[in-house]
């Protein structure tokens, strides 16, 4: 069984972070490490708003050790990394010595948060994990923020993000552009530094779409991880997360997850006694 890493923030509300990236692995068939970075909360009181502590870089690193014990694993996805000194912790374990196979998702902010991570963090994702990146996955503000060409509006724009974010050395880029771009689909741009290719799938009118870009780059990872091209991978996590989505799940009055099981037919197949 092939052996996929994540570095990730923990939700507690278990629709995104490492939460969302453990049950991707399952569900694509491989067996899901984690690595803490920090912890989000949501507070009703605080009229849901988005809590992160932040977990030290010291046991970030008793977490990686205690991964790679058992030696190499055939693919590492990161998520939000909460700091600076998490993202060079991170980085030195993101070498060939463990995997080629290598995502990035630059998780800078959460649904309807400002900004989480300082400047500096996103100046180290820059630094330490874009070049480590087999293929970097950012939604349309992300990639703004990456590329420094702040809101992106147009294909043509995202294309110019993308080369821009392959600059830092990531090998292959997509951005997601879902239901933030100006489109009755969901559009998403892969670029994997000689070519473009714009991909469309249905736009779903739902909320239930947390942990959706979680969702997707772990997709990406595990399909690496079982040998399909990055383009292939890609294709497949698209799809993934487009089920998931259109079966997303009611969780509380302020938010609602995608469901990972969808794609597989995972409750028809308990229903069923399968």
């Amino acid at each position: 069984m092939k052996k996929v890493l994540t570095i990730a923030g923990s939700d507690s509300t278990g629709g995104a972070g490492l939460q969302a990236d453990l049950k991707t692995f399952e569900e694509y068939g491989t067996f899901g490490f984690s690595s803490i970075t920090s912890i989000v909360t949501m507070d009703p009181e605080t009229g849901w708003s988005h809590e992160v502590t932040e977990l030290s870089s010291e046991l970030l690193a008793k977490q990686l050790i205690s991964v790679f014990a058992g030696g190499p694993v055939d693919a590492i996805k990161t998520g939000m990394m909460g700091n600076e000194k998490n993202i060079e912790m991170a980085s030195h374990y993101l070498t060939t010595t463990y995997t080629n196979h290598v995502v990035i998702d630059p998780v800078i902010a959460c649904k309807g948060t400002a900004q989480i991570l300082q400047p500096k963090s996103v100046e180290g994702i820059k630094h330490y994990l874009l070049p480590r990146a087999e293929i970097v996955t950012p939604n349309l503000v992300e990639a703004g923020i990456l590329s420094g060409m702040g809101d992106l509006h147009t294909i043509a724009e995202m294309k110019e993000a993308a080369k821009r974010i392959t600059d830092y050395g990531a090998r292959q880029v997509v951005i997601k552009g879902g239901r933030r771009f100006a489109s009755d689909k969901a559009l998403d741009l892969y670029y994997d530094g000689a070519r473009f290719e714009l991909l469309e799938g249905k736009l779903y009118e739902t909320n239930c779409n947390h942990g959706a870009g979680c969702t997707f780059a772990a997709a990406i990872t595990a399909g690496l991880a079982k040998g399909k091209t990055v383009f292939d991978a890609v294709v497949l996590a698209k799809a993934f997360v487009s089920k998931a989505i259109e079966e997303g799940v009611v969780i509380n009055s302020y938010v609602g997850h995608v469901w990972h099981g969808a794609y597989n037919h995972a409750e028809e197949r308990m229903e069923e006694g399968k």
